[in-house]
């Protein structure tokens, strides 16, 4: 099981002084752990709506190498792997509170996370927590 999926921090978010509602105490030194998978997808809801309105990141292309900088990643290939599952051009707008747009890049980026696909059950019920509890 990959790290993400042990901590239910499917996006590995970083630790950092942000708390999210669901966080738990995390054991790994670098990545916060969550209740369950649906609040970690929640997160990553949260933390792309937080780039699209505090950092002006409206691409994915400009959400997904502010996610995983090219000092750290191959973010291209992220870049590229994301637009093609989840079929959203990498320089089109998004829009963070559009549930069909945002369910599969979410689940798209699950994938290039953890090497495996996403539940859907699960980045269903964190889009449900995203909607029910608003940033």
């Amino acid at each position: 099981m990959s790290r993400g999926l042990r901590n239910r921090n499917p996006g590995n978010i970083r630790r950092s002084a942000t708390r999210y509602k669901g966080e738990t105490t995390s054991t790994d030194p670098a990545f916060k752990a969550f209740e369950s998978l649906a609040w970690g997808y929640r997160a990553m809801f949260v933390l792309l709506h937080t780039y699209r309105v505090k950092h002006n990141c409206r691409t994915l292309r400009e959400m997904i190498s502010r996610w995983a900088p090219p000092s750290e990643n191959h973010t291209d290939k992220y870049i590229v792997t994301v637009a093609t599952r989840s079929n959203v051009p990498f320089d089109m707008e998004i829009n963070t509170q559009r549930r069909d747009m945002m369910i599969p890049i979410v689940a798209a980026m699950s994938f290039v996370e953890n090497g495996v696909p996403a539940r859907m059950e699960d980045v269903t019920a964190g889009w449900e927590l995203f909607e029910r509890y608003r940033v």
